[in-house]
């Protein structure tokens, strides 16, 4: 069978002014495409499913549109379960008419959903943080375990966790015992979670920027290694960036989130995962990348001719602009910047400043009028840089007020 993992569509997400809104629905609607152009017989989407616990109206309207199309009208499975964005009894509410559509929302960690048939597949067995689905088209069934996110409260409510204990322990413990009594040979066999995982001895994974952090201390830490051995594929959510901390054999994807959604994911490539799977057997893993969404790119330069002139070449983007000079930005460098391109979100104005030894004004003049005075604060204040005109002039308005 051939399985879609995809995760963080963070619906409603604003970089900070703008809305991403436009370029999610031509994303998703990309999503729906692939899947049908491979016949994906199962999706996943691995929490992160709303940038906040509030999402607005379109937003909301956009993911019910897309699980449906997602789920051929109750054809095909779509499992969702929540992120740490996500309001886990939002998630859970619409639920029962879901159902009718072939698609499966997890809230909460340790969730037992209720069974149900439709006319392609059913909900064969189910257990807290378990489902196992049959297919009316396949000869054997796929097991599913999940573990939406987990706070800390949340954590306590549903896992039991002491505070000596790590949550890595709590999970490795949880996921071992639904394996041994569910996850035997004769079937395809899938954990799916939203958490911060690292693989042992290598580099721990950055979270993105904007992103609310899961990682707090050494206990949050969850290992790879603790997936139990039964488990084929592992399909993750929270990190941005596509990467395996798996291996080619049982891989463990991060499957990326559909657009860049800060400057820290500037310039990565986004993509779904497609996996083919059947029981007993390597899975085979492939990456599709996703072509919609406007580019985010951080530029730093040091003349506004060159910024201006890679602003016309490059109209289609969000960009992060360090522009680096030797005095300040005047108020018509700034203004003819943000003319030449709607999409600076950010404008980060650098002085170049020479060595400079504050030991230069210790001594100040009081006998100076007030101008005098001023330049020699200002330039104390800021590394030795020089007032510009623009900000003179200011100083002589209020002066005059």
């Amino acid at each position: 069978m051939k399985i879609l993992h995809t995760a963080d569509w963070h619906l409603g997400k604003r970089l900070d002014r703008f809305s991403r809104l436009e370029e999610q629905v031509l994303v998703l609607n990309e999503i729906v495409e692939i899947a049908d152009r491979e016949k994906i017989d199962l999706v996943l989407i691995a929490g992160d499913l709303f940038d906040n616990f509030n999402p607005g109206v379109e937003a909301t309207e956009l993911f019910y549109k897309t699980l449906k199309r997602l789920s051929l009208n109750g054809e095909r499975p779509v499992v969702a379960i929540s992120g740490n964005h996500d309001s886990p009894s939002l998630i859970d509410a619409p639920d029962p008419l879901a159902r009718e559509c072939g698609i499966i929302l997890i809230g909460h960690p340790k969730a037992k959903v209720q069974p149900f048939e439709l006319e392609h597949f059913k909900i064969s067995k189910t257990a807290d943080g378990f489902i196992e689905l049959e297919f009316k088209n396949l000869s054997f069934p796929v097991r599913i375990l999940h573990t939406p996110y987990a706070n800390e409260v949340r954590l306590k409510e549903y896992f039991g966790e002491n505070k000596e204990e790590q949550l890595s322990h709590v999970l490795s413990e949880s996921w071992r015992q639904i394996a041994d009594e569910f996850c035997d040979k004769k079937g395809i066999n899938l954990l799916m979670a939203h958490l911060y995982m690292n693989k042992k001895g290598a580099p721990l994974l950055d979270e993105s920027e904007g992103e609310k952090p899961i990682k707090i201390g050494n206990a949050d830490l969850i290992w790879s290694d603790i997936i139990p051995h039964q488990i084929q594929y592992t399909a993750l959510g929270h990190l941005h960036g596509f990467q395996n901390i798996g291996t080619a054999e049982k891989p463990v994807v991060y499957a990326s989130s559909p657009l860049c959604y800060s400057f820290s994911e500037a310039g990565q490539t986004k993509y779904v995962s497609i996996i083919e799977a059947e029981p007993n057997k390597q899975v085979t893993l492939d990456k599709i990348a996703l072509k919609n969404g406007k580019c985010v790119i951080r530029k730093t330069f040091d003349s506004v001719d060159k910024t201006i002139e890679w602003l016309q070449e490059n109209p289609n983007s969000l960009v992060e602009l360090t522009l680096k000079s030797e005095t300040f930005l005047k108020a018509e460098e700034r203004k003819l910047i943000y003319q030449t391109h709607s999409g600076i979100v950010h404008l980060i104005p650098k002085v170049k400043n020479e060595e400079f030894n504050e030991n230069q004004l210790s001594e100040i003049n009081l006998n100076q009028d007030i101008l005098a005075l001023f330049k020699d604060y200002f330039k104390s204040k800021n590394g030795g840089q020089e007032a510009n005109d623009d900000i003179i002039g200011l100083f002589k308005e209020i002066e005059n007020y």
